[in-house]
């Protein structure tokens, strides 16, 4: 970040080119790493381009190195020891970001030798439900209803996962919308728990 020119007192913008994907992800690591003043462009670069804002090529601009001073917040992400603890309390909600058939087990997960199914006692939360079809993040009203329709608990703070640990990240970005900035993201996520024996798994819905 400092050779790139982003530091302290910085306002950050993230974007990607699909609306919103990976953006979700690093707005998450620039909190991760205590960087509060860091939002993320709704719709993205394809929504920028719409409304006709101006748009430059060629390589970016070498900006000033900048001073950035870490300050990791581990309250925001979970790891495989945490999610053992979560799923055998059974309090936390814990949000599954993957298309509806991988989290059920009917469909195969795209990474060769990973199990299918889901964390006992997860909800299925899909990414794609939480983004209209301009790519932007829906309504807070749009995305209560949706976590209430999953059976999600948004008062409690809630662990979201995914694939690889970049949609769940769209889950912890649609709770800030709702006013929830406390959701943590289990890192190793699917890729993880779905490759080990001894983690447990469920299946269907």
């Amino acid at each position: 970040m400092k050779k790139r020119g982003v530091g302290d007192g910085a306002r950050v913008v993230v974007y990607d080119n699909q609306g919103l994907f990976s953006a979700a992800r690093v707005w998450w690591m620039f909190r991760v790493m205590g960087h509060e003043d860091v939002v993320v462009l709704d719709g993205g670069f394809p929504a920028w381009e719409r409304a006709g804002h101006p748009i430059e090529t060629g390589p970016p601009q070498q900006r000033m190195e900048r001073h950035f001073t870490p300050r990791v917040r581990n309250d925001l992400v979970r790891d495989l020891a945490d999610m053992r603890r979560l799923v055998t309390e059974a309090r936390t909600p814990i949000l599954d970001a993957r298309p509806a058939p991988r989290f059920s087990g009917e469909a195969a997960e795209p990474r060769v030798g990973l199990r299918s199914g889901h964390m006992p006692g997860a909800l299925s939360v899909p990414s794609g439900s939480l983004v209209d079809e301009a790519g932007s993040l829906k309504s807070a009203d749009e995305l209560r209803k949706i976590f209430a329709d999953a059976g999600a608990d948004v008062s409690q703070t809630a662990v979201c996962t995914c694939g690889s640990g970049v949609t769940a990240a769209i889950i912890a970005l649609a709770l800030a919308r709702i006013g929830k900035w406390d959701a943590a993201v289990y890192d190793g996520s699917w890729a993880e728990w779905g490759s080990r024996d001894d983690t447990p798994i469920a299946t269907s819905a």
